[in-house]
């Protein structure tokens, strides 16, 4: 690739230039925890496991790495945009999902992308889809990366003649917004903070803002059905599509634009969430909202478990529709400093661009105490309650979690997650069983107590997400084969339960095993194989996410 070229693709980023990217863990190369982080890293870890010393592996470097020749050479048409840069395949090897940045510290990478691609256009897009059809080449596409589920990991097995990452960063601009419908017709490769500063400037906002925010785009939440913090209302990324385009080796398709209609099954439907085994996703249609003017918000502090479930479950009946509305158990609040293990905190917290919320936060602590709720009300009320207090507290922590796993990570300890979804009637005890078997699961496989949290990410009128967290003891030398067979354990126990194996985090490879595969109904992984050789018949896109490639072999790392 010619330096012009790299330029090009540099300046892409607006405001992200001269800022790297790791490509062994989160975030950009100067995003990392500071001495003081990293030593109460340490000493937790310490503590946890009654460990003497605990080392930590060296940051790797990219010269250090040695990466398998690429196996294909681009055709003349196409150089420009096709790159086998070493940085740019170390990048785009792995996404973020605990064994993709284990991998990386340990400088693993047996199945980097052969090429990375970097398409300026649609037409691009078509072009490079029409030479991989052609070469029987797998695509894999790629947003900003933030998959923690294998999504765009490039490792195909050995029926392709290569494999190309394909990366959509130039493909970032708001083309067009309708201000009367509050719609916006935007590029697939935008990142989060770009997209909201474009939208900003005709005060309107997208309102989805997933923990990867920073890090993601928006095609990616539509390719995984993302969720955003939003615990109430508009929080799944399905209800923002207007329509989308999607460029496929048979050819583009295109949605109509319409504020909903009932001719047969939605095209939008089939998009959203096909995880790219259908095609790329270059632009859609999003549904807007005004950026909100009012705010208020309260913690609520419970002795009980199941009267703060009650509670939670009460307001999410009520059609208050708070955007914040997350329960942290005691152990959860007290592992991000907003408690002391006593007590399960509840975060509430409302937001209108149209009218005063005190109203609607007063009635839903009424309901909170009745269920057996304490709260405060701040002597003053604060544009920014929701950013100070405990509260405040459970966000910074939140938004600090990736780092801290990494440092984690580069001690061999294993620091992750797992998240479901279920209905009401079984919430109670479906948490319990689950932290209970998950925690057995864990000693068993590692030696090794471990203590399983849990926060509600998410409520709906019938159900609740539960995400849990936990820390299981591992070494450098062991973590990837303890955390594979924890993920396994902990998506059968999600799937025997009655539960999903992925809320919000979409399936990729990691999901499907003893998960995603027993929770699918079987005639309807035969319409979605339909579904994919209709439009990719050589099934070259994104192979081993969702079903297996027709007619082609492979088999996942995490697969027994």
């Amino acid at each position: 690739m010619s330096n012009k070229t790299l330029k090009r693709i540099k300046i892409s980023f607006g405001r992200e230039v001269m800022r790297e990217r790791k490509f062994w863990g989160w975030g950009f190369q100067d995003q990392v925890l500071s001495k003081e982080e990293e030593e109460s890293v340490e000493k937790r870890i310490a503590q946890n496991f009654g460990l003497n010393e605990v080392e930590a592996l060296p940051i790797p470097l990219a010269k250090d790495i040695e990466l398998p020749k690429a196996k294909v050479i681009p055709p003349e048409t196409l150089k420009n945009i096709l790159s086998d840069d070493h940085v740019e395949r170390l990048n785009h090897a792995y996404g973020k999902s605990f064994p993709d940045v284990a991998r990386a510290m340990l400088g693993s990478f047996p199945n980097p992308p052969d090429l990375v691609a970097f398409p300026n256009n649609q037409e691009e897009v078509v072009n490079i889809l029409d030479w991989a059809n052609e070469n029987n080449i797998a695509v894999v596409p790629y947003g900003g990366g933030s998959s923690v589920c294998g999504g765009v990991e490039t490792d195909v097995g050995d029926d392709y003649s290569a494999v190309i990452s394909l990366d959509l960063r130039n493909l970032n601009q708001v083309l067009e917004i309708d201000k009367s419908s509050r719609a916006a017709r935007i590029q697939a490769g935008i990142f989060g903070p770009a997209l909201e500063d474009e939208l900003k400037k005709s005060n309107l906002t997208l309102r989805h803002f997933p923990q990867s925010f920073e890090h993601s785009t928006l095609g990616g939440w539509i390719a995984t059905r993302s969720g955003g913090h939003f615990a109430t209302l508009y929080t799944h990324i399905d209800d923002f599509v207007e329509s989308t385009t999607m460029v496929t080796p048979s050819g583009v398709i295109e949605s109509r634009r319409l504020p909903g209609s009932g001719a047969g099954p939605s095209p939008d439907r089939m998009v959203i969430g096909s995880e790219g085994i259908l095609g790329v996703i270059t632009e859609a249609w999003m549904r807007l909202q005004e950026r909100p003017n009012f705010r208020a918000s309260c913690p609520v502090l419970f002795d009980d478990y199941e009267d703060a479930l009650n509670a939670t479950r009460l307001i999410s009946q009520s059609a208050l529709f708070p955007a914040n509305c997350r329960l942290l158990d005691a152990n959860e609040a007290l592992f991000n400093g907003a408690g002391d293990g006593s007590k399960h905190l509840l975060i509430l917290s409302f937001e209108s661009a149209d009218h005063d919320m005190d109203a609607w936060l007063k009635r839903s602590l009424e309901i909170a105490s009745e269920a057996g709720g304490q709260y405060e009300l701040p002597e003053e009320k604060k544009e920014d309650a929701h950013k100070s207090g405990a509260s405040g507290t459970w966000r910074n922590s939140f938004i600090r979690a990736p780092y801290y796993r990494e440092a984690s990570v580069r001690r061999g300890i294993i620091q992750d997650t797992f998240e479901t979804s279920i209905t009401w009637d079984k919430g109670f005890e479906f948490i319990e069983t689950l932290k209970e078997r998950a925690s057995k699961a864990i000693k068993e496989i590692t030696g090794k107590e471990s203590t399983v949290t849990c926060r509600l990410t998410h409520t709906y009128p019938d159900g609740l997400a539960p995400y849990f967290s936990y820390t299981a003891y591992a070494t450098p030398s062991t973590m990837i084969d303890v955390w594979k067979n924890i993920k396994i354990a902990t998506n059968q126990i999600c799937v025997e339960h009655g539960g999903t194996v992925t809320h919000h985090h979409a399936v990729g490879r990691d999901h499907r095993v003893k998960g995603y595969d027993l929770q699918r109904p079987e005639g309807f992984k035969d319409m979605l194989v339909s579904a994919k050789l209709g439009v990719d018949p050589r099934s070259i896109m994104n192979p081993g996410v969702l079903i297996d490639p027709k007619g082609k072999k492979h088999k996942h790392w995490m697969e027994d």
